[in-house]
């Protein structure tokens, strides 16, 4: 469908679409894509030109030209309405169920995910911002096909939409003739149909932003958003954004990443999964000494991991900001009790930690994880919302505790390799149906936890490892583990044919590929 002033909507328009891909809502899409395509083009090449000084033996440390911003005495905009008490966060894809339930789980905030839980399928995309607009009018509700009925309580969590990376395009909008950067659409049609209704509700169009690898793209989000609340006539300050720092560079580049936000500033989030899976990318050509064991040995303790969590709190509350935890991938599993129980005493000892070490709240990605994650945050903070005066002082933490890879300790096990190589594929064929949160394994896995599943294959198969029963890893043997995995699956092989096809295109192939969504997006209609 060709609009007006160069818009052209490639997706199939079903019932209600016409609400919200209106003309204003496209205009002001469009106007975000001229304002901002050359922009974001050169935060993409940025992006290549660090990616192959890596390769070619640099390194990573904290920016000389920017010690100023970090000796500097400044502070982030004060917590937003709605955002003083962050305690638990849950995450979510926006599909009409998870929308009701995450809104009504008791958590402080619900993650609206339109990034690494969510597929992002025409139908998705924009049903998704159905959702949360009905959300915010209270018509939304969902019947399942059993007879149950999901409807709005009256104590909602906080709604914060995580638009897509700044690296995926929106193949269904094109303007002038290009496809419009995911993040755009996802910001922008949420914006315009939101932003007013969230302040009239007495809180404000929150954020979270993904995958932001430099200060420079933090500045552009913090551009856009000057923008966006200048064209609708929304009072500068009313956005607020949170940034997940889950890239290596981005470990070194916090400081500067709150002063250029800082007016719209909510805080950082420690992405664990996907930190885990950049370190692999970032440094995956450089040997043992970026080297890492099988994922499930890769814990928040390891030294590294330790050193990027202790430095995120300390940078955040030297600055006024929120700190919040990672991601909970244990979920329940109602079949095995003792399964669930050894799950759960995980989650607890996971958030007792993060509490204790100044976090102002974290996330959990299954609603029955959120009375465990509150009650060690309760713990330790009563009734106070928050720990921002706990400056932690005493953290001081070098580049070199950050790029220790090294020492994390560990071993890469057959039983590891099988297992993201079934992980890498089912999440695959699930995305490939639309589902970009999957229960495997009684973890909710998603596009940040998938990825390390293939990294890793490609790591290990690429720097000559040999595994715990002394075999090498080779493309032979992948293949052959894929084929004994597939034989373990439900349903016919042809089910996974595609995902297994995208899997070893992304895990196996010499071409390392950024993102495992980029390929697999160029097949989905």
């Amino acid at each position: 469908m060709a609009g007006s002033d160069g818009v052209e909507i490639t997706g199939v328009l079903q019932d209600r679409y016409d609400e919200i891909l209106t003309e204003q809502a496209l205009a002001f899409v469009a106007d975000l894509h001229r304002k901002f395509e050359d922009q974001r083009q050169q935060a993409l090449a940025a992006r290549e030109a660090r990616y192959a000084d890596l390769a070619g033996g640099g390194t990573l440390d904290f920016l000389p030209e920017t010690r100023h911003i970090r000796d500097g005495d400044w502070q982030v905009a004060p917590p937003a309405p709605g955002l003083e008490d962050r305690r638990v966060e849950i995450t979510g894809p926006t599909d009409r169920k998870m929308t009701i339930n995450a809104l009504n789980s008791g958590a402080k905030v619900w993650l609206a995910d339109f990034e690494d839980a969510t597929t992002p399928t025409w139908a998705n995309v924009v049903e998704g911002q159905l959702n949360l607009r009905d959300a915010l009018d209270r018509t939304v509700d969902f019947t399942s096909e059993e007879g149950k009925r999901y409807a709005l309580g009256d104590n909602l969590a906080t709604m914060v939409v995580r638009p897509r990376g700044w690296h995926l395009p929106e193949k269904h909008i094109r303007v002038d003739g290009d496809p419009v950067a995911g993040a755009l659409v996802d910001f922008g049609l949420y914006f315009f149909h939101c932003a007013k209704r969230q302040i009239d509700a007495g809180k404000g169009p929150y954020f979270y932003l993904p995958k932001l690898e430099s200060h420079f793209e933090a500045r552009m989000w913090n551009e856009v958003f000057v923008y966006a609340q200048d064209r609708l006539g929304i009072p500068q300050g009313t956005i607020r954004a949170t940034v997940l720092v889950e890239t290596y560079p981005a470990a070194f580049e916090m400081e500067e990443i709150l002063y250029e936000l800082r007016d719209h500033s909510a805080g950082l989030n420690a992405g664990r999964w996907d930190y885990i899976f950049s370190v692999i990318k970032m440094f995956r050509t450089r040997g043992k000494s970026f080297l890492l064991p099988d994922r499930a040995q890769v814990t928040m303790t390891v030294p590294f991991m330790r050193a990027y969590t202790e430095l995120l709190v300390r940078t955040c509350h030297k600055r006024g900001a929120h700190a919040i935890g990672g991601m909970a991938a244990f979920i329940p599993n109602r079949r095995d009790p003792a399964v669930t129980e050894q799950a759960l005493a995980k989650v607890r000892e996971d958030k007792r930690r993060e509490a204790a070490d100044g976090f102002d709240g974290s996330w959990v990605a299954h609603p029955d994880l959120v009375e465990i994650c509150r009650g060690e945050f309760d713990a330790v903070l009563g009734e106070r919302p928050n720990q921002l005066d706990r400056k932690r002082e005493d953290v001081e933490v070098t580049a070199e505790q950050l790029l220790d890879v090294a020492s994390t300790p560990g071993t890469v096990t057959e039983a590891g390799l099988r297992n993201n190589i079934s992980v890498g594929i089912q999440y695959l064929a699930a995305w490939m149906r639309g589902t970009g949160a999957v229960g495997i394994f009684n973890l909710m896995e998603d596009a940040a936890t998938a990825e390390i599943s293939r990294s890793q294959v490609w790591q290990w198969l690429h720097n000559d490892v040999e595994l715990d029963t002394g075999e090498p890893v080779s493309r032979d043997l992948v293949e052959r583990l894929v084929t004994e995995e597939l034989a373990k699956l439900p349903g016919e092989p042809g089910d996974y044919a595609d995902a297994t096809s995208i899997f070893l295109d992304v895990a196996v192939v010499d071409d390392f590929a950024e993102f495992l969504t980029l390929p697999a997006y160029g097949r989905l209609d």
